[in-house]
């Protein structure tokens, strides 16, 4: 009798501690795996932004380190839709001429292909609970000439609310150790790039 105690006593160990290897190997797993999948929605805002600075850029000759000022921007100014046609006076058939045929708001042309996305929210970084992407633009000078530069941020420690916490630390100590920034970025305050860090 009590041999066969003895024996699922053990078998209750081996169990507990089977589930206990099998958590601790998952939960990295899992954490990666839901980290891929906010990243990717992050990092569509940050595509988003970096458009919509572009589309900025263009006509007013500078970016903005204002989310007002840009949802506003987006809401209000409009570029022109313009159809290459043949140029009637060139027989080599290679020259055209750019004709304008209407007008579209820079809202309808950046997110045409995104159905009910609210644009007036670009600003808040998803799963964060209502924080705000760090937006910055200004002038550097690189090799004697100015040049206009933006950048976008947002740290891990937004995007991966509720999360586990620990794996979060980490993850931000890992990159702050090689002088990498802790999150998702897109453009730079130092360099004139206006590529993201995941590209």
């Amino acid at each position: 009798m009590k041999k066969t105690i003895f024996q699922i006593i053990l078998i209750a160990i081996a169990a507990g501690l089977a589930y206990y290897t099998y958590v601790s190997i998952m939960e990295p797993v899992n954490f990666n795996k839901e980290k891929r999948s906010r990243e990717k929605v992050v990092i569509q805002y940050l595509k988003d932004i970096r458009s919509a600075e572009f589309i900025y850029k263009q006509l007013n000759s500078r970016y903005t380190g204002s989310f007002d000022t840009l949802i506003h921007f987006m809401d209000s100014a409009q570029i022109p839709v313009v159809k290459m046609i043949p140029d009637p006076n060139d027989t080599t058939y290679t020259l055209t001429i750019n004709d304008t045929v209407g007008y579209v708001r820079v809202a309808d042309s950046l997110f045409n292909d995104q159905p009910g996305f609210d644009y007036n929210k670009i600003n808040i970084i998803p799963f964060s609970n209502g924080e705000k992407f760090f937006l910055k633009a200004g002038v550097i000078k690189k090799g004697g000439v100015k040049v206009n530069v933006f950048e976008v941020k947002a740290p891990f420690s937004s995007y991966l609310q509720g999360m586990d916490e620990q794996l979060v630390i980490n993850l931000t100590a890992s990159r702050k150790e090689i002088k990498k920034y802790p999150g998702l970025k897109v453009g730079s305050m130092t360099e004139p790039s206006t590529d993201g860090n995941w590209e």
